[in-house]
């Protein structure tokens, strides 16, 4: 499973960076919206894990524009401050971490998502 994590605080990006570190997961990890559209677009990840609140594109900005160019795609919203129902309604593959949140959720999290794509690539 690809994942790309987009983190603009570089010691947090480096640190759940690592954590999400596991056998049958490679993560990248950038800085900005921009920088994760540049590359996606090289060879699209499986999965997306974003902060809201970024320098320039946010990441609600970055997930839309992912979702638009594939509904089915898996992405992550991590934020600060409870998002509600709001991001479900871009699809059923979205989801969200509220910050700061505990490395087991968000592990917990990335096993779920794994054994969707397993299953869907079945």
């Amino acid at each position: 499973m690809r994942i790309l994590y987009v983190e603009d605080h570089p010691e947090l990006r480096e640190t759940i960076g690592m954590l999400m570190e596991a056998e049958g997961r490679a993560v990248t990890s950038c800085a900005t919206a921009e920088e994760a559209l540049e590359l996606d677009a090289a060879q699209p990840y499986d999965v997306l894990v974003t902060d809201v609140s970024l320098p320039g594109m946010s990441g609600i900005d970055l997930a839309r524009k992912v979702l638009a160019d594939d509904p089915q795609r898996w992405v992550v919203l991590c934020s600060g401050y409870e998002m509600g129902d709001y991001p479900a309604s871009w699809g059923a593959n979205v989801r969200t971490l509220l910050k700061p949140f505990e490395i087991e959720e968000l592990e917990e999290l990335l096993v779920n998502l794994r054994q969707s794509l397993d299953r869907s690539a079945a």
